[in-house]
């Protein structure tokens, strides 16, 4: 009983939490263009057809999942380098700092005007936020490897190539993927900022254009189905490392 509680201890918040929501919107008759009540939120999802919700949440899905993608096939290699290489750490990690500090809103239009208004300064968008984690994790991850292992593997003459598949990339598992379940909710986060500066689909636009004719139940609907997305992809990353690495997932304390 207590462990069947213990589960559904967040659907009963949420659903607590949404009660009270509706409840306060009626009590005080708060106008729908300021705050919605969560049935007007509900109403407003069901008029617009599944094909129109379909065609915002695949554009932001889609260059989401790119931005992601691209980061991880630039962020570890990246990371295996600066790992290894300590005069490039020095050269281009205040440089990755610099990048990560500036803020995405700032040189949003920038990279649009630069780069046109298709989905190639979008991708670029997403890739810049998502990037910084993977990188830093797997850093991290890898410079974690005990000292004792890497003197072992070169008493025994292993290679560096062997060094690193066999005995850095393992430890930094836990790390890189820590990195990735941050990384592809930011990448969300940076799909909808390119969308907000420059774009005729997706869900960040639908919001955008929803609140500028004030029709705040479609922005909240939009709203909750970008939050269900990024739960969505945090969850699918996590679902990958325990089916590839199930070693490397932490064992949950026993209640």
């Amino acid at each position: 009983m207590l462990r069947a509680l213990n589960r559904a201890a967040p659907l009963i918040a949420l659903i607590a939490i949404l009660g009270m929501w509706e409840l306060a919107c009626r009590v005080f008759t708060v106008p729908s263009f300021i705050l919605p009540a969560p049935s007007a939120i509900a109403h407003a999802a069901c008029k617009l057809s599944a094909a129109n919700w379909a065609v915002h949440f695949w554009a932001t899905l889609r260059v989401s999942l790119i931005g992601f993608l691209l980061s991880i096939a630039i962020g570890i290699p990246l990371a295996i380098v600066l790992a290894l290489s300590p005069l490039l750490s020095r050269t281009i990690y205040p440089i990755l700092i610099i990048i990560q500090s500036t803020p995405i809103v700032a040189i949003a239009p920038i990279i649009v005007v630069t780069l046109g208004a298709d989905d190639l300064p979008k991708i670029v968008i997403t890739f810049i936020i998502a990037f910084f984690p993977i990188v830093i994790s797997t850093v991290t991850g890898l410079l974690s490897t005990p000292p004792e292992l890497i003197e072992l593997s070169r008493s025994l003459r292993g290679g560096k190539r062997r060094e690193i598949t066999q005995i850095r990339l393992p430890y930094a598992v836990p790390h890189i993927f820590s990195g990735l379940r941050v990384a592809v909710t930011l990448a969300v986060i940076g799909a909808v900022v390119a969308e907000l500066v420059a774009a005729d689909q997706g869900l960040g636009y639908f919001i955008s254009m929803s609140t500028s004719m004030f029709k705040m139940p479609q922005a909240f609907a939009a709203l909750f189905i970008l939050i269900a997305m990024s739960l969505a992809l945090f969850y699918a990353v996590a679902l990958l490392q325990t089916l590839l690495f199930p070693w490397s997932v932490p064992k949950k304390p026993q209640p």
